[in-house]
């Protein structure tokens, strides 16, 4: 790698959606890991992200969305892909609820 280079890949995705879906998948592979999900004010852009990734670097999936969360946590079903925007962890056992973790900052520097 060179000096000036990055260890850190960044996807931007369309939709929240797309980028629940990097979770969901995450959430059934063999380890069973699931990232965690934040959410920056960053230069005046609300961003949610999560990173994944080991040796050789890191990828930040991450969203730019044109409001805050507004609820606490993300229900995403696990049959269906399906999500919403709750306050609090749910007893459906067929959902993964997601924390919305408010950072106040952080070293990642987002290409906008």
């Amino acid at each position: 790698m060179k000096k000036d280079e990055s260890p850190i890949t960044f996807l931007k995705y369309k939709n929240l959606s797309d980028m629940l879906k990097v979770i969901l998948f995450s959430s059934q592979s063999a380890l069973g890991l699931t990232p965690m999900l934040y959410h920056l004010k960053y230069k005046e852009k609300e961003i949610l992200f999560i990173e994944t990734g080991a040796l050789g670097g890191a990828l930040v999936h991450y969203i730019v969305e044109k409001e805050k969360p507004n609820k606490k946590f993300i229900e995403l079903r696990q049959l269906t892909g399906e999500h919403n925007f709750v306050e609090k962890i749910g007893n459906d056992t067929h959902s993964i609820y997601i924390p919305i973790l408010e950072l106040d900052s952080t070293s990642i520097e987002f290409p906008m």
